[in-house]
């Protein structure tokens, strides 16, 4: 008897195991802005996309005249850096999403004003 708890026991976390590699396996990689990349006028790129925590945003621009700040619903409104907020330089930047509302801006000046801001909900 205890060993068919055993078997039981090693079959339900080797399906568990199975279920989280499953999970990840269907998170997805998005290109911000498609092939033009984290520029100006973004901010309409996430429409009709349907994004997953876990996923991950990958920004390409360049760093010398962009950045990727990750803000909050006050930071996105007012195209202001809250205090403490990650800010991203490589030009490379991969942002995984987190459950929920998902913001982020240029904050070089008058950047993110002209639309260089995106929403993103991760469900």
């Amino acid at each position: 008897m205890a060993q068919g708890r055993g078997s039981a026991m090693a079959a339900a976390v080797l399906l568990c195991l199975l279920l989280s590699r499953l999970e990840f396996a269907q998170a997805a990689t998005y290109t911000v802005g498609g092939a033009g990349g984290w520029t100006f006028n973004t901010a309409g790129w996430p429409k009709g996309k349907r994004f997953k925590a876990g996923d991950t945003l990958v920004f390409n621009y360049n760093p010398s005249i962009h950045n990727v700040v990750a803000v909050n619903k006050a930071g996105y409104d007012s195209c202001s850096t809250p205090k403490g907020a990650k800010v991203y330089r490589s030009g490379k930047d991969q942002v995984k999403l987190a459950k929920g509302q998902n913001y982020f801006i240029c904050n070089f000046a008058g950047h993110c004003q002209a639309g260089m801001k995106i929403a993103v909900t991760g469900a």
